[in-house]
């Protein structure tokens, strides 16, 4: 949870400081230069919580900084937001209490080194298929791009996942550590792109599909993951909410008229990082 509250807020200062005055000045701001702090912080729960809890807890939760975003957009640019937006910030909060209520800790299985090398490959596969849909010419290359960020998102989550250390001597050995950062830095250079060059609700819909399933999926059928007894069906229940909400604020990010009764802010959807 504290990784979406820093993802979300990160985005909404972000989107400020965009609005504020030319790009080239962003780092001369202190919303932006805040924004990136909490990003690394953001970064630095999401560490922790793939050690303690299930992929499937973890994602869900880091896809609900979407309705971080859209609330602290409400102060933060004044943003006006429907009620099908609120709506949908109370589908991921009731979804997300749920799901966590319902988790257990995470699997006891651990990755072997066969796993990790089967990761970096995958990883290495994620970036042959980023540098293609580059090429691509829309709409086909943004959705590429949104299916390979939602997978790279979900992949680095995994690589995470099954490092057995995070001491430095460890990392450089670990074939999961590379993938890790392949598959992280294809995936948000994917999405970056993809939300320039095609629908900002596709890309980021595609993203959160990619970096919620993916993971949710590997942990209970290969590491174990599982709720706690007798709340299986709660947990699979909060976890389509939560994810139907996020779905629903992927189009908060879309431009609509400055005469319309809504608006959206101006800086990208944060899905993740």
């Amino acid at each position: 949870m504290l990784c979406a509250v820093c993802y979300g807020v990160a985005t909404a200062l972000q989107a400020r400081a965009a609005v504020a005055g030319p790009l080239i000045g962003l780092l001369r701001r202190w919303p932006f230069v805040l924004g990136l702090l909490l990003d690394v912080a953001g970064f630095g729960a999401q560490l922790v919580a793939l050690r303690v809890r299930p992929l499937f807890v973890v994602q869900a939760a880091q896809a609900g900084n979407l309705a971080v975003t859209a609330v602290a957009c409400v102060p933060l640019l004044g943003v006006r937001l429907a009620p099908r937006h609120w709506a949908a910030v109370l589908a991921v909060s009731a979804g997300l209490a749920v799901l966590g209520a319902s988790s257990g800790r995470e699997g006891t299985t651990e990755a072997g080194p066969t796993t990790r090398l089967v990761l970096l490959g995958a990883a290495l596969v994620l970036g042959a298929t980023a540098l293609i849909a580059a090429r691509l010419a829309p709409p086909a290359g943004p959705i590429v791009q949104g299916v390979v960020a939602g997978l790279g998102f979900g992949l680095t989550a995994l690589a995470v996942r099954s490092l057995p250390s995070f001491a430095p001597g460890d990392l450089l050995r670990d074939p999961a550590a590379y993938a890790a950062v392949i598959s992280g830095g294809c995936a948000f250079v994917s999405f970056a792109a993809g939300l320039q060059r095609g629908q900002v609700a596709t890309v980021a819909a595609l993203t959160i599909l990619g970096e919620t399933a993916l993971p949710a999926a590997v942990g209970i059928a290969l590491w174990g993951d599982q709720t706690r007894p007798g709340w299986a069906v709660p947990a699979v229940l909060g976890f389509v909410v939560a994810l139907a909400g996020a779905l629903a604020l992927s189009r908060f990010a879309e431009p609509v008229s400055p005469t319309g009764p809504e608006s959206a802010p101006p800086g990208p959807v944060n899905a993740g990082q």
